[in-house]
């Protein structure tokens, strides 16, 4: 019996002080620990905002990419293979210069007068030689990635706009009055309507207080599309017609490139629309989504009313169709349902269609590659469109109410003035595009002269502009 009693002390002893020292340090543990749990929340919070900023900041640099290779590799194959065999080189030559000149410009003094604070209609010196552009976010634009990312993203786009130009007047200008003229119209037209509709208190933005005409352009309608759409259809006018357009036979070269091309581009729209969110979140998914569908509907109506019209399908109104879709949708990416977005594509293909293979022939100019058919009235629909099907329940941009429900965005949601806002958008678009292409256009040709001479142009670009040769068919 004394034994079992010794036993059951010594158990006792074994497991019971340990638990009660447990106990007892557990029951002082909270006041000694509780400036701890403070700094340990503190830096989850820290973790957490810094994963979102990784997180955010590789979307962003990725879709500053995407927007790269739609200028080169994806608008000059795309441009390249419609233009003739001869002037292969000088087409490609004209995106690619793009990408140099307005990145120098851009870093000099664009990116400041598009995102620089100014007044209503261009930004200020602020970020001349890109000062002040740091690592940093800058909460005005993008809360969670560099600045400098997004200054990146954003030359993406000013490279591009000026190099769908090339497209109106292919086959037919000077490399170094090109080269002149896009450069100036990057600063007199593409800067102001990025600043208007996307800079601090621009005339346009929607998050500008007490804004008369808060314009919706997700990702480049009206400053990317109808800018570079309309200058386009002003420079096809005021240089006139190829030699023998239209009796001479001016068929696409190689629609096998313009295929490839027309692939890159669509890829790169991703980047281009989706990353117009400036974050890895739902609304690049929307964004995303949408670009597709308008893509692929586009396509299909612009070839199934080709069809209709010619009597068979081709390529290349299929890839037109699918382009026409992008540049439609731009602009509504970011604001509108899925179902939105499949209407808006085929709309788009049908209005871009007819107005390349009825209203150019109709009117006689010389739009080479079809820019203002495609990019310019791709744009201008869009624009509208967006107005018409903006949903507060994809993009709450007009905010939200007591009630938690966002504020109606567009039409559909019970906003019909937002139509108006759009229209006034695409208005000034037009009249600066307009505007300041005329203005340069003169300057440029009474200073350095813009079309190639005859002989030059029957020539072709590649061996007149640059002495050689897209294709060595004697190698």
């Amino acid at each position: 019996m004394c034994r079992q009693w010794l036993r059951f002390l010594f158990v006792l002893a074994l497991f019971g002080m340990p638990a009660w020292t447990l106990a007892q340090t557990a029951a002082m543990a909270p006041a000694a620990n509780a400036p701890a749990s403070q700094a340990q929340i503190a830096a989850l919070q820290q973790a957490v905002a810094q994963a979102q900023m990784s997180g955010d900041n590789a979307w962003m640099l990725v879709s500053a990419a995407l927007v790269l290779l739609m200028t080169a590799p994806g608008l000059t194959l795309f441009y390249g293979g419609l233009v003739r065999r001869k002037n292969i080189l000088g087409t490609m030559m004209q995106s690619f210069a793009m990408m140099a000149l307005i990145t120098v410009l851009w870093a000099v003094v664009g990116y400041s007068l598009a995102f620089g604070h100014g007044n209503g209609f261009l930004g200020g010196f602020e970020h001349l030689f890109l000062r002040g552009v740091t690592l940093a976010p800058n909460p005005a634009y993008a809360a969670t990635i560099p600045e400098q990312t997004f200054m990146v993203y954003q030359l993406m786009f000013a490279i591009i706009t000026p190099a769908l130009i090339t497209g109106a007047f292919a086959e037919r200008v000077k490399f170094s009055s090109m080269a002149v003229f896009l450069t100036l119209w990057s600063l007199v037209v593409y800067c102001p309507m990025a600043h208007m509709v996307w800079g601090v208190g621009g005339l346009l933005n929607f998050n500008t207080p007490g804004a008369h005409w808060p314009v919706l352009d997700f990702a480049g309608g009206t400053v990317v599309h109808i800018t570079s759409g309309v200058s386009a259809l002003v420079c096809a006018l005021y240089l006139g017609k190829r030699l023998g357009y239209p009796e001479e036979n001016m068929a696409p070269h190689s629609l096998v490139l313009s295929f490839i091309g027309a692939g890159l581009l669509w890829f790169g729209w991703f980047g281009f629309n989706a990353g117009s969110a400036l974050s890895a979140g739902p609304l690049a998914t929307s964004a995303f989504v949408n670009t597709h569908f308008a893509a692929a509907a586009a396509a299909i109506t612009w070839t199934a009313a080709e069809w209709v019209l010619n009597g068979k399908p081709t390529a290349l109104g299929a890839i037109s169709g699918a382009v026409a879709g992008l540049a439609t949708i731009t602009q509504a990416s970011g604001f509108v349902q899925p179902m939105s977005a499949l209407l808006i594509g085929a709309i788009a293909g049908l209005v871009c269609c007819l107005m390349v293979l009825k209203i150019k022939k109709i009117f006689g100019y010389d739009d080479s590659l079809d820019a203002f058919g495609v990019h310019g009235m791709g744009g201008t629909i869009g624009a509208l469109l967006t107005g018409l099907f903006a949903s507060g329940a994809i993009n709450a941009v007009f905010g939200k109410g007591t009630d938690g429900l966002p504020h109606p965005a567009g039409a559909i949601d019970g906003n019909w003035r937002q139509v108006w806002n759009q229209a006034v958008g695409v208005g000034l678009g037009w009249a600066l595009a307009i505007a300041g292409t005329l203005v340069l256009l003169f300057l440029v040709d009474r200073t350095m002269g813009l079309r190639v001479p005859a002989t030059d142009e029957v020539e072709g670009l590649d061996l007149s502009q640059h002495g050689e040769e897209g294709y060595d068919l004697n190698g």
